[in-house]
């Protein structure tokens, strides 16, 4: 299941690290090597970039649903739809950001695979930083590099 965000949090002081906050039980701060402490999958990634052409790499991270669940979500657990009104803000140290919404990485929606990946081609990215890695998406645009924030955001009130 993973490291518990408790104990990732307690490694981190090394830099870069990451800042996962919001509406969350548990908010941390976490680092490359913490993100190791999760299940590590793998995906091969086809970029089409207007600039440069396809772009073809293979990444390696925690999926992100796995770490955001292990921060705690403050969704109500037993209606399965109140999850469908978070949202996750990604930032980049580059000031890239993109916006997901919580549908799309939760398996009994969309479960999309998306990566926060600590090796890029087998190289592994401790001095950069995660990276935001959606392989669904045909456009990297919303591929963030050296990500230095997380924010889940529970929008709209809960309807009780």
């Amino acid at each position: 299941m993973g490291q518990s965000l408790e104990a990732a949090a307690t490694t981190a002081g090394q830099v870069p690290e990451l800042t996962l906050t919001g509406d969350v039980a548990r908010p941390a701060r976490l680092t490359v090597p913490d993100l190791l402490g999760w299940p590590q999958y793998e995906s091969d990634v086809s970029f089409e970039c207007a600039t440069s052409g396809v772009q073809h790499h293979r990444f390696t991270g925690p999926l992100l649903h796995d770490v955001l669940m292990a921060a705690g979500p403050r969704f109500a657990p037993a209606r399965r739809k109140d999850r469908l009104r978070f949202l996750i803000a990604v930032s980049g140290a580059d000031g890239h950001h993109a916006l997901l919404s919580w549908a799309e990485i939760d398996p009994d929606f969309g479960q999309a695979r998306v990566l926060l990946a600590v090796t890029v081609d087998g190289n592994p990215l401790n001095r950069a930083g995660p990276q935001l890695v959606l392989p669904q998406d045909r456009c990297g645009g919303r591929h963030i590099s050296g990500i230095n924030a997380l924010r889940v955001d529970g929008g709209y009130p809960r309807w009780e």
